[in-house]
């Protein structure tokens, strides 16, 4: 599912983000640079020369704009009335040494950590930006995988082989467009499996991003509109990680990312919040029905798909080798991704994630009848820890980010009331006071005092307190006591949040 990130161009860094951004890195202490013995093993890694020559197929990458560090490159085609998916995955592995400094400073950092002003990348820039990114006009080893899908959108077949490729173009989501041929299929293939994943119960999320714009007269924080290019990029990630499960649950070694299904309760909850909003939920349908069903987005959708969000909670990993004791093989729900309504595994971005260099190395294994290697299945009984540590880690930054933007942008405007809409509130028969509001103008999410707030009602806010040291913002309701004069900003409408991405 997505988070809640800020984004920020360069122009808008400066002054009191800036330094909030160096206070972060300081107390949630994100890596810097990397130690000498890494970037001496990275500047003379390099990767066995595959066997199989794949250079004539036309692959191309679609990322964000400037983008460097690129784990994914695809060729699609139309074959046999249906489809056929050529997906190429950087080979990390082929440059990492089990064991060696690249190996061990991975294990330490986990993932890739993002900021607004920049990345604490999980491997150093001589291969995640050089040598193992899939960069256009350049040869790369990577693990190409091969998934046909029938008419519907249903994969029929999957091959994983090492391969030499050479992308052909660099695309953005913000310039791809379905006028171009290679987008046109993609958006083709990326509706069927979004029209897949409806029919299998699963469940992509709108949640906002937001990104900070300056302009003469300040800068303001804004909504981010979702892009088709990047839902429809997702599913093809989406597609690769279900093969990917697939063949590790048959051969009885792996490593899921697995999601247990909404508590009973819960969903109760979100039907009761359903009522309350005025959202209707027929007889039968399931909550990712009800998100589909919004076709515009207000104050009480915004609300909903909140309240929708703490269902997905409690995402994690599921190590497992038949050959283990301790690790017997999951099935049912134990084996799933409630979100994605399948099993489901983390494979399509190995310089950004340390698990997906462990699970290629067990699809290519399984699929081509060899042994696991010992350094895979050594490492999995930690490798679910580590990561679940450094995701939180991760997000935990995002959020600081986006609350010191926030406090920031609101620092001076103390008093001030503000048009908003309650999109966190009690239920009647509930005992907590207080909950959030989303702002109208900026698109600041805050937390707010008071009793009686009207879930998914429009209100008035005052603004209590917005510390960028502390990254507090914190609004009071009612605004100002009867008859009290209030200071009120000029009003924007409210947006629609960017499409969830590839599944966390």
């Amino acid at each position: 599912m997505a988070h809640r990130r800020v984004l920020l161009k360069p122009d808008a860094v400066d002054g009191r983000v800036a330094e909030g951004l160096t206070r972060i890195r300081a107390d949630l202490a994100v890596p810097g640079d990397f130690p000498p013995a890494v970037h001496a093993e990275a500047a003379v890694a390099a990767a066995p020369e595959p066997p199989l020559d794949l250079r004539d197929l036309e692959f191309f990458t679609l990322d964000p704009a400037g983008s460097m560090d690129l784990d994914q490159a695809m060729f699609l085609e139309r074959a046999d009335g249906g489809y056929r998916v050529w997906y190429a995955i950087a080979d990390v592995a082929g440059f990492v040494t089990p064991g060696g400094a690249i190996d061990a400073e991975s294990w330490a950092r986990g993932v890739t950590l993002y900021l607004p002003d920049g990345r604490s990348p999980l491997h150093p820039p001589e291969l995640s930006e050089g040598a193992a990114s899939l960069l256009p006009a350049v040869d790369r080893p990577a693990v190409v995988w091969t998934i046909d899908l029938g008419p519907s959108g249903e994969a029929t077949g999957t091959r994983v082989r090492r391969a030499l490729v050479r992308s052909r173009d660099r695309l953005d989501y913000a310039t791809a467009v379905p006028d171009d041929p290679r987008i046109a299929l993609l958006k083709e293939i990326g509706e069927l499996l979004i029209e897949a994943e409806a029919a299998r119960g699963g469940v992509s999320l709108p949640l906002p991003e937001q990104e900070a714009v300056k302009g003469a007269d300040g800068w303001r924080l804004v909504f981010r509109d979702g892009l088709g290019s990047e839902q429809w990029n997702a599913q093809i990630s989406l597609l690769t990680g279900r093969a990917a499960a697939q063949i590790m649950l048959e051969g009885g070694v792996g490593f899921l990312r697995t999601m247990p299904p909404p508590q009973p309760e819960a969903l109760e909850r979100l039907r009761r919040i359903a009522s309350a909003l005025g959202i209707g939920w027929p007889d039968g349908w399931s909550y990712g029905a009800v998100i589909r069903s919004l076709t515009t987005v207000g104050g009480r959708e915004v609300a909903f798909f909140r309240a929708a969000s703490t269902l997905m909670r409690g995402a994690g990993y599921t190590a497992f080798d038949r050959g283990a004791a301790d690790l017997p093989v999951p099935e049912g729900d134990d084996a799933r991704h409630a979100a994605v309504a399948a099993p489901y595994a983390h494979v399509t971005a190995p310089l950004r994630r340390l698990a997906d260099r462990y699970a290629l190395e067990i699809c290519l294994a399984l699929t081509s009848g060899s042994p696991v290697p010992a350094w895979v299945t050594e490492a999995l009984p930690k490798l679910g820890e580590v990561m679940e540590r450094s995701l939180r880690h991760g997000s935990e930054i995002e959020r600081a980010c986006l609350d010191l933007v926030e406090a920031v942008l609101l620092a001076d405007r103390a008093g001030e009331v503000f048009d908003a809409v309650v999109v966190e509130a009690e239920l009647p028969g509930e005992h907590r006071k207080g909950g959030t509001v989303q702002l109208v103008d900026p698109s600041v999410l805050g937390k707010v005092t008071g009793e009686g707030l009207p879930l998914g009602e429009a209100v008035r806010v005052r603004l209590s307190e917005a510390d960028p040291r502390s990254r507090k913002v914190l609004f009071g309701y009612p605004a100002l006591p009867a008859g009290a004069a209030a200071v009120v900003p000029a009003a924007a409408p409210v947006g629609r949040g960017a499409e969830a991405g590839e599944v966390q």
